[in-house]
C-alpha cells in the first residue's frame, strides 16, 4: 500500500465530485492541516503589541511631532 497526497479544491464541484468518488471507493482520506503563510493585519498588530513595537502619545500633535510632520 502506497500514500498519496494531493490539493483538492473542496470549493468546486470537481473537487467535491473527486472526494465522494474517492469515498465510495472506501480510499482511507485524511485531511491535513491547512498551512498559514501571512499572518493577518489583526494577527500582525497584537504581535507588535505582545513583543512591545508601539509607541504611545498623550495627543495627535506629539505624535506628529515625533514622526516629524
Amino acid at each position: 500500500m502506497a500514500t498519496y497526497s494531493m490539493t483538492i479544491n473542496e470549493r468546486s464541484a470537481h473537487g467535491k465530485a473527486l472526494l465522494a468518488y474517492l469515498g465510495a471507493l472506501k480510499v482511507d482520506l485524511q485531511k491535513l492541516p491547512t498551512i498559514r503563510l501571512r499572518k493577518s493585519s489583526y494577527e500582525r498588530s497584537m504581535d507588535d503589541i505582545k513583543h512591545g513595537r508601539i509607541e504611545k502619545f498623550a495627543s495627535a500633535d506629539e505624535m506628529c511631532k515625533s514622526l516629524g510632520i
